[in-house]
């Protein structure tokens, strides 16, 4: 089992109706200067490729083409065919389509890059095959965006005494073996950011944290916890009555609409220093 953001999937696969109920807390929450600032400089540098690890359903597609209009060609990857045959965005009519382990076909593909991008990732990956990753950028001059990466916090507005254990142990948990290594977890961005700078990069990282509050995120809310309290007890199973209670408490806060909670992510630039 494994765990992104906490919604437990089987086979690192991730539900589609989990990606579509994020979809607008994660378009709402990134930091959009970063994506903006690298559509300047890949259209004043002529880039024409991108390359999205992970895509899933194609998120990350929909909120970057219409701010990119100068792609010609955008590749998508991801392991799951069927999420991947999902994948659309309005007005990009053939994004390349390739089912593959992003250990293996995800790296070779950047060797075609201009840009890469993913959302929602590094958090589940290793510095191993971050390292890779950067090495691959820089042997092709690709510059990389990567986005809303948990970073380890998890704030509620009104302070519960087990908000502490959730989160120790949903950052333990996010620290496990992912498939591609011992993840990184909430340092994700921070190794990310020094592994560029030390390949010669610019870089740039910019918080995007998650507000859920209110009526307009209960759905969202409910599933995250969810995830949070399986992924807890799979560590910590002589806490689970301790950390149902919590489940229950916060559950009627946020069933009424009463709550707000920020879930911390960060975003991260890199571009090569002569692009």
């Amino acid at each position: 089992m494994c765990s992104r953001l906490g919604v437990l999937v089987s086979d690192e696969v991730f539900s589609a109706d989990w990606l579509a109920l994020r979809e607008a807390a994660d378009h709402r929450s990134r930091a959009h200067e970063l994506a903006d600032r690298l559509g300047r400089t890949g259209q004043a540098a002529g880039w024409t490729h991108v390359l999205d690890l992970g895509s899933g359903t194609g998120s990350n597609l929909r909120y970057l083409a219409p701010r990119w209009p100068w792609v010609r060609s955008w590749t998508l990857l991801d392991h799951d065919a069927r999420l991947l045959g999902a994948a659309s965005a309005p007005g990009i009519a053939d994004p390349i389509r390739l089912v593959g382990d992003l250990a293996a076909e995800g790296v070779d593909a950047i060797s075609s890059a201009d840009v890469v991008t993913a959302s929602a990732l590094l958090d589940l990956v290793s510095e191993e095959w971050m390292t890779r990753v950067v090495d691959a950028c820089a042997a092709r001059g690709a510059a990389a965006l990567f986005t809303l990466s948990y970073d380890g916090s998890i704030d509620w507005r009104d302070e519960d005494p087990d908000d502490g254990l959730v989160r120790e142990a949903m950052n333990a948990h996010q620290r496990r073996e992912k498939g591609i290594g011992r993840a990184l977890g909430p340092d994700a961005t921070v190794v990310a950011d020094r592994l560029f700078r030390e390949a010669g990069y610019k870089t740039c990282l910019r918080p995007s944290p998650w507000i859920l509050n209110g009526l307009k995120d209960r759905e969202l809310t409910l599933a995250l916890m969810q995830g949070w309290i399986e992924a807890s007890i799979e560590l910590r199973p002589t806490d689970a009555d301790r950390l149902r209670a919590w489940q229950s408490r916060r559950a009627a806060t946020v069933q009424a609409g009463a709550y707000e909670v920020m879930v911390g992510h960060c975003d991260v630039l890199a571009v090569p220093s002569d692009p």
